[in-house]
């Protein structure tokens, strides 16, 4: 159940598919980057022959690229959840049932995570 306060968080934000455009920049900002990634895709499907869904396991840089653009650039900055149990976290009892909402942008920017957590470095 979306609650009318929760459109503030997640009604701004683009769609899905921005992901693809943030991860062109960071690749186009990263030469060294887009390089690997190209070699990648090169050495497993060729020159030959179109990208298939089932090459994407063979595919391991470009994969690891995508979850970095999902770490710096997540499509909705915090996602709503419902304690299930009474909890106590860092200090602050939580009761069972709760609203709770996980700002996935700060925790992949969280220093105390990531080493240079705004690097792009897949």
């Amino acid at each position: 159940m979306i609650l009318p306060f929760q459109n503030i968080f997640v009604a701004g934000k683009d769609n899905s598919a921005i992901i693809a455009e943030w991860a062109l920049s960071e690749l186009i900002n990263h030469p060294n980057v887009m390089k690997k990634a190209i070699a990648e895709i090169d050495n497993v499907v060729g020159k030959n022959r179109l990208l298939q869904e089932s090459d994407i396991p063979n595919f391991p840089y470009l994969q690891a690229a995508v979850k970095e653009t999902l770490r710096l650039h997540p499509p909705v900055p915090m996602i709503p959840r419902k304690s299930t149990e009474d909890r106590v976290v860092a200090g602050y009892h939580i009761q069972a049932n709760t609203t709770i909402f996980i700002n996935v942008w700060a925790l992949g920017r969280d220093p105390n995570h990531w080493e240079n957590p705004l690097a792009f470095r897949p």
